[in-house]
């Protein structure tokens, strides 16, 4: 479903999401921040952010985030990807997660596919 919200509301939603919360007020997680950037940078035809933090309770790197939310998967089918290697691929995820990652994430496993490449498998 697309919204469509008037200039000023569409700034305050910017600063907020910088900021970390969302158009309620309330703090947004890790998963909805990376969730948010990856929609916005790479346009996916389907994207799947799972926390798997509470499989790695206890296990070096878990509690580097006051939220607990330190270890995640990404699924991500997008054009972005068309013609990149796994390697570049996975370059563009972490650049755009640097934030999260300087900020406690600790951990993150991905799958990422050009649109073609779903029809293959």
């Amino acid at each position: 479903m697309d919204v469509v919200i008037g200039p000023c509301k569409a700034r305050m939603a910017s600063v907020m999401m910088i900021l970390g919360m969302n158009l309620m007020g309330t703090t947004m997680t890790v998963r909805d921040g990376i969730e948010r950037k990856l929609t916005q940078a790479l346009e996916p035809s389907r994207l799947t952010v799972s926390d798997r933090s509470a499989e790695h309770a206890g296990h070096m790197g878990h509690s580097g985030h006051a939220s607990g939310e330190t270890h995640f998967h990404v699924e991500v089918v997008s054009r972005a990807f068309a013609g990149k290697s796994r390697v570049e691929r996975n370059r563009m995820i972490y650049a755009l997660l640097a934030d999260e990652f300087a900020g406690g994430m600790h951990a993150l496993s991905m799958i990422t596919l050009a649109p073609d490449e779903v029809a293959e498998k």
